[in-house]
């Protein structure tokens, strides 16, 4: 929330998981408006599995009304699905893994190019994980969801480097307690990973600073 407050006041978009986690941080941050956009001056929330919907052409001519221009688009929702042997993939599930990590992330950014082609400086950023450039057994469908990812990120901000002020970046944000982490690592101490506040602090100041195009990191 620092990138949409006061000095920065930089206008954000914020993918999150369900409509009531949607609603708990309009809330918590005393945004108004609770309807499929969840919004205040320089903040907005929607639900990823309303995304199709909620990136129709009448709400995304709401959020054009609203703001002119996105300077920092996050693209940070993702699935981890069931850590299995590649023979072993769910072919339901790898279409679910693949809808939310890859085709749900090309659709926000179909959504607000033009905003970000609107802005000064826009930037870009996508959190990744190491398995999508380093495979790893049983992480086959969540590496793979992750590597096409990259390239479309990467392949995006090719594409508009050169004629506009959008940066891309990919950020990994290592190992960081969250409940991702704790379902593929059930026996690890939480404690022993960093929190994901590390992580957002790092995502604020890229945000705030800015970075080159095609910066890549990993944090701690």
């Amino acid at each position: 929330m620092r990138i949409a407050s006061p000095p920065t006041r930089h206008s954000c978009f914020y993918g999150v998981d369900t409509p009531e986690r949607a609603k708990l941080l309009a809330a918590k941050h005393d945004v108004g408006g609770m309807t499929d956009f969840i919004h205040a001056d320089t903040l907005a929330f929607v639900s990823i599995d309303g995304l199709y919907k909620a990136l129709g052409e009448e709400q995304r001519a709401a959020v054009g009304e609203r703001w002119q221009a996105l300077d920092v688009l996050v693209l940070n929702a993702g699935m981890l699905g069931t850590l299995a042997a590649v023979p072993a993939i769910d072919p339901k599930e790898f279409a679910q893994v693949l809808t939310l990590n890859v085709s749900a992330q090309v659709a926000m950014i179909q959504a607000f190019d033009a905003m970000l082609r609107k802005a000064p400086a826009a930037k870009v950023i996508g959190v990744t994980s190491s398995v999508g450039r380093n495979p790893r057994a049983y992480w086959g469908a969540y590496g793979a969801s992750k590597a096409a990812f990259e390239t479309l990120i990467g392949a995006y901000g090719d594409e508009t480097s050169e004629i506009s002020g959008i940066r891309t970046a990919i950020l990994d944000p290592g190992a960081t307690r969250t409940k991702m982490r704790a379902r593929a690592y059930p026996g690890e101490a939480p404690e022993s990973v960093k929190p994901p506040e590390v992580v957002a602090e790092r995502i604020a100041a890229l945000a705030i600073a800015g970075f080159p195009a095609g910066h890549r990191e990993r944090v701690g």
